[in-house]
């Protein structure tokens, strides 16, 4: 019997795998048309298959964020081990003070302890090993840094008191001119007892000292620990030890301990710029955890904060790392920041991973110098990009090798589908571009669902972040709007595609209708597999160029499941025709990004919810809907992302229509909950950020004659208005965006405001004075300013850089020079000066201004703006403060007031 070979439509140019079918008889055809005439899969398999993915990636971030050590007794650690039964008693003792900003009598108390606590170490040290205790006291200084939160800024500082204690093998001379540093901060925000930012860093700084104390004589290197103070008002006390203390001069390397939340595990969220320390704790630490994506997002100004590290790196060019404990990010610097949160394990898993690593790299014969390298290279080639597997094992390499990696899977990638389609021909090129389109439908229409419940929740909730105590309600609320758009993109692409299939293959009959509508949608669904690939092969080419760390998610999420599609699906020969894609594919295809990236993902959109409690910096200043939308869009382009492989797997599954179903079901459910104040937006573990401050506004009314207005601003860092916080409160309180208040670092564009019993608690003596003592109008205006804070040691003081160009800051107590003359940066206009110390520090100064040429002489912006704060709680402050709602707390940061400030500005004359 004789055979003839045809052409499937499989085979034509249309298809890349080069899919074709053999018939040999009537009966061979009639085993394709079985195989391939019903290409539905069943409903259970893709369910299963849901079922599967939502544990493992539920597991991977279990292990990888949540799993604890057990913590260690005094007598389970040894003398040379680390207890945290042993570290949590400081942290207890340190948060029974309650707040100690700096200022506060409660931080004497607090740096007294920490004092007695290292001396007590000095005593029990190790015979071969010297303890040195160092009380150092920094009189003033001015740190200015170039970069991320203080560009446009000097803080300056005053009577600071830091403890340093140095642990110095006593047989090796050289370890004294070589050390690492351990730095932390003792001091708070004055709305918390700071447990976690930063007691629990102490904790272990204190328990580190201790263990070291007893083994260091087997380094080779001192090991400074830094308890700093000041550093919750401008990272003061980094900039005065570095830049004042004769060890600093030693230091090669730094590490910092820091708390963005409270307990959990504390992660490395900065490295570098030497990739050494990365290096080498990857290899010691018996808990590594640290990710590059959340110091890429660190580093781009996308989370608002700054940490000592920053001083170490710009200041005094170290390298090294920087650690965080990022558990319930809701509480930074709130009433919440306590002892019940911290959870067990937190501190033995950060103590036991650094003791190693400490006690690794002070026995190493080499260490590197500053941030050099031994071949003097291009920091930006050697940088190090890390990632940790289920909190086990650290992933290092750098960059160099990064980039090599990167642009072999690149090209070879490019290659790959340059072959396809130059052999596919037109219908290749065009089944290609419909491919893409489906690409960028689902982005489309995710982004356009999820934004669209972005923009309503506000409307319809009483909160415009209803989520915000009830994290999980993301999923309903954001995550399926986002699913179902991916859903209907791609399904919209897959019509497009499949039509323009058919048409392809409508000139050619060797099948039947119903084998070649088999086939055509069989192509697709490849199509729109091979697709997710090139998406992410996209943005790994623009990571690489860019070189950004957190590319190697694209080189997994590229590279695994193009290697299941390869292994699985992909063939040389000719003589097949196309087969539903098989469920191994999926499984062994996104294992590995699975385990390496859902833990990092479910991490981010957690923290980036927990930071919406504090999203807008000027109250009132950005739209409600905005924070829903950041969070709308992160989670609408990570499932876009993600999701790409499964989806491509259900348009040939009976479970469409039932999954449609489910996710609306989900999104009804959740915004129920929402609307229905079943789940309320805040509680009393997870609050709300609010200020009460007793405001005594001067600005322009004293040289007048006229009494000062007095009145107390209540305000919300949070979206949303306060009315229910006011009906609670009943103190006369009226809310609008009638009266901005200008508190100097920020504005107060929406809050509340009442006049009722303000003129209690407070003097008009305590109204700072500026004073206009010299005016010389020569060839260059110069104007000299004397300044008097009164009763206030912690201010800010905002230049009007429009008609200033440059200006001198002097302390005329004693004439010396805090600010000199150089070129000053600015921010919308401004030069601020955030100035914290001690209660000594000097409360008169002078300011000596020099005038632009040409200025535009504008009378209608103040020439200077000046808010003092003090420490004090007037009569009708306290009583809002004790009705302030639950759910309420004060925040706390560098720029914020303190409960009673006063304004004052000086006018522009001629």
């Amino acid at each position: 019997m004789s055979k003839r070979r045809e052409t499937a439509p499989a085979a034509s140019k249309g298809s890349s795998d080069g899919e074709a079918s053999e018939k040999s008889s009537n009966g061979a055809e009639m085993r394709t048309t079985v195989q391939v005439g019903n290409p539905r899969r069943s409903s259970f398999v893709w369910l299963a298959l849901l079922l599967i993915i939502t544990y493992s990636c539920s597991s991977v971030y279990h292990h990888q964020f949540q799993r604890l050590p057990v913590p260690l007794s005094a007598g389970e650690a040894g003398k040379r081990g680390f207890s945290e039964i042993e570290a949590f008693q400081h942290v207890k003792a340190l948060t029974e003070i309650g707040p100690h900003p700096v200022g506060s009598d409660a931080l004497l108390h607090a740096v007294q302890y920490v004092l007695t606590a290292s001396q007590t170490i000095k005593k029990t040290a190790h015979w071969e090993v010297d303890v040195e205790v160092d009380l150092f006291h920094a009189k003033s200084g001015a740190n200015r840094l170039s970069t991320g939160l203080f560009a446009g800024k000097t803080n300056v500082y005053s009577d600071l008191s830091h403890v340093v204690v140095r642990i110095v093998p006593k047989y090796v001379p050289e370890a004294r001119d070589q050390s690492i540093l351990v730095s932390s901060h003792i001091d708070t925000v004055f709305a918390t007892g700071g447990a976690g930012d930063c007691s629990s860093c102490v904790g272990v700084m204190l328990e580190l000292a201790r263990g070291i104390s007893q083994s260091a004589h087997g380094l080779r290197r001192a090991v400074i620990f830094l308890f700093n103070t000041g550093e919750e008002e401008g990272l003061d006390g980094a900039h005065s030890f570095i830049t004042q203390h004769p060890w600093s001069k030693t230091i090669r390397m730094a590490i910092d301990l820091e708390a963005m939340g409270v307990g959990g595990k504390s992660s490395i969220f900065q490295a570098g710029p030497h990739p050494w320390a990365i290096e080498n704790f990857a290899l010691v630490a018996k808990y590594p955890s640290g990710q590059i994506i959340s110091q890429d997002l660190f580093s781009s100004g996308f989370i608002k904060s700054a940490t000592d590290f920053q001083v170490y790196k710009e200041v005094a060019g170290l390298s090294g790392l920087d650690f965080a404990y990022m558990d319930k990010t809701t509480v930074y610097h709130t009433k919440n920041d306590k002892l019940e949160f911290l959870k067990n394990g937190s501190i033995q898993h950060l103590g036991e991973n650094m003791l190693a690593f400490l006690l690794h790299t002070g026995a190493s014969s080499y260490f590197p110098e500053g941030n050099s390298t031994e071949a003097e290279e291009d920091t930006s080639k050697n940088n190090a990009i890390y990632f940790d597997i289920l909190g086990t094992y650290m992933v290092v390499y750098r960059q160099k090798f990064a980039k090599m990696l990167h642009n072999s899977v690149i090209l070879q990638s490019l290659l790959i589908w340059a072959t396809s389609l130059v052999m596919g021909g037109i219908p290749a090129v065009a089944s290609f571009a419909l491919s893409c389109l489906s690409i960028l439908l689902m982005w489309v229409m995710a982004l356009s669902f999820s934004f669209l419940v972005a923009f309503l929740l506000p409307l319809i909730s009483s909160s415009p972040m209803p989520y915000v105590s009830s994290p999980w309600l993301v999923v309903g609320l954001f995550g399926a709007p986002a699913f179902l758009g991916s859903l209907t993109g791609q399904h919209l692409g897959f019509l497009l595609l499949q039509k323009y299939l058919l048409n392809s293959h409508s000139n050619r009959r060797q099948f039947p209708p119903i084998i070649k509508a088999a086939v055509v949608k069989l192509e697709a669904e490849r199509w729109l597999y091979k697709a997710g690939s090139f998406q992410w092969l996209i943005l790994l080419i623009l990571g690489n160029y860019f070189k950004i760390g957190s590319s190697y998610l694209a080189l997994v999420w590229l590279v695994s499941p193009a290697f299941a599609y390869g292994f699985f699906e992909a063939t040389l020969t000719s003589a097949r025709l196309p087969k539903p894609l098989k469920l191994a594919t999926l499984l062994i295809g996104l294992a590995t990004p699975i385990l390496i990236s859902s833990g990092v993902f479910i991490r981010l959109v957690a923290t980036i919810i927990g930071t919406m409690v504090r999203f807008d910096r000027n109250p009132g200043g950005t739209p409600e809907w905005l924070g829903n939308f950041v969070i709308a869009a992160f989670i609408a382009v990570l499932l876009s992302l993600t999701l790409v492989y499964i989806l491509s797997y259900i348009h040939l599954s009976g479970a469409k229509r039932a999954i449609i179903l489910a996710t609306l079901v989900l999104f009804s459910l959740s915004l129920a909950l929402v609307t229905s104040g079943v789940v309320p937006p805040f509680s009393e573990d997870t609050v709300r950020a609010v200020n009460v401050v007793h405001v005594v506004d001067a600005t322009g009314k004293v040289e007048e004659g006229q009494n000062p207005m007095s009145y107390v601003s209540l305000f919300s860092y949070t979206p949303g208005n306060l009315i229910k916080e006011v009906e609670q409160i009943n103190e006369g309180f009226v809310c609008g965006k009638d009266k901005t208040v200008d508190f100097v670092t920020f504005s107060v564009k929406y809050g509340c405001w009442t006049y009722d019993d303000t003129t209690n608690g407070w003097s008009e003596t305590d109204i700072p004075i500026m004073h206009v003592y010299s005016d010389a109008k020569g060839n260059r205006r110069i104007t000299q300013v004397s300044i008097n804070t009164k009763g206030s040691i912690r201010w800010a003081l905002a230049i009007n850089t429009e008609e200033i160009e440059d200006f001198e800051f002097k302390d005329a107590r004693n004439s010396e020079e805090l600010i000199p003359v150089d070129k000053k940066s600015g921010v919308n206009g401004w030069h601020i000066i955030q100035f914290s110390g001690g209660k000594n520090a000097s409360t008169l100064f002078d300011l000596t201004l020099y005038w632009r040429s040409g200025s535009t002489h504008n009378s209608d912006s103040p020439l200077l703006k000046l808010r003092t704060d003090v420490d004090k709680v007037t009569p009708i402050t306290e009583r809002v403060l004790e009705k302030l709602p639950r759910w309420c707390s004060l925040f706390g940061k560098s720029t914020s007031p303190l409960t009673l400030a006063f304004l004052t500005n000086l006018p522009v004359k001629f």
